[in-house]
């Protein structure tokens, strides 16, 4: 499969994953919905494109599979910026929806992640950093673990997509859940001043999670 197909791949399936998410998150208020949502954007593109790019839709991912040597670190570089192209152009959508359906609408929080005021239980920074490096680290080891060789073969999609709504079930209330820098970068481009200022607690925490996991899952399965 040739690097572009791959690149295609990542920014339509980061889209839905923004739209699916996020989308309901803005849309409907309900956090539980949006955990749901979250986990099936996840599994229903697994299926969709798991066969041509590995279906990422995240730069943790991407560097907790490089780090745990599943992949390919030519291609790191390329795979985050898809991400994050894909992803502000499902938040994009999203914005768009919002600005034309009602009259005066605001984005208002924009489903963007945060600490202190910006959190959805008023969570301070430390906590946030806690959750995001701890929930990213377990989402990863997730996806190591089910797309090991010696895993049931068929079933990754569904623990992958189940491990992230548990993810979002657990942590929505303290940062709004990231554990993906592409998804967090995308709604607060559109969010605004408040959230940027914590952007990069979004970036680096679920980047040090995922390269955590990385490098502990290859020291209990060393695959070749």
């Amino acid at each position: 499969m040739s690097l572009q197909k791959k690149l295609a791949a990542e920014a339509i399936g980061t889209a839905w994953l923004v739209l699916g998410g996020c989308g309901t998150a803005v849309f409907t208020g309900s956090a539980a919905a949006a955990a749901l949502a979250f986990g099936l954007t996840v599994l229903t593109m697994a299926y969709a494109i798991g066969h041509v790019s590995g279906c990422h839709l995240n730069p943790a991912v991407t560097i907790g599979l490089w780090l745990a040597r599943r992949f390919d670190p030519k291609e790191v570089g390329p795979y985050i910026g898809a991400q994050i192209v894909g992803a502000s152009a499902g938040a994009a959508i999203i914005a768009v929806v919002v600005k034309t359906g009602h009259g005066g609408a605001t984005l208002g929080s924009f489903a963007a992640n945060g600490v202190g005021d910006q959190s959805p239980g008023t969570y301070k920074l430390l906590a946030g950093l806690i959750t995001e490096v701890v929930m990213t680290f377990f989402f990863l080891f997730i996806i190591l673990g089910a797309t090991s060789k010696r895993a049931p073969a068929g079933f990754a999609p569904l623990a992958i997509g189940l491990g992230l709504t548990l993810v979002h079930l657990i942590s929505i209330p303290i940062t709004n859940t990231s554990v993906n820098p592409a998804r967090s970068i995308s709604q607060a481009l559109f969010a605004g001043s408040d959230y940027l200022k914590h952007l990069w607690i979004f970036i680096l925490a679920p980047a040090a999670g995922a390269a955590l996991a990385g490098l502990t899952y290859k020291l209990l399965d060393d695959e070749s």
